[in-house]
């Protein structure tokens, strides 16, 4: 089973990704922005998720 992080970083990434595309067809340069940067928080915290799941399978 993935790591919970893996799991929650790949929704804040699809999050992000809808909150940049809301920001360019509304042209709010904000938006996009934030959405940006919840794809980048999104695919760290997938990154963190990945690295548990590879120390969890490495003692098993």
């Amino acid at each position: 089973m993935p790591d919970q992080d893996r799991i929650e970083g790949a929704a804040k990434n699809i999050g992000g990704k809808i909150k940049e595309a809301a920001g360019k067809v509304t042209g709010d340069e904000k938006l996009k922005a934030e959405g940006r940067a919840d794809q980048v928080e999104g695919k760290v915290q997938n990154t963190v998720g990945g690295a548990k799941d590879a120390l969890r399978d490495h003692r098993n």
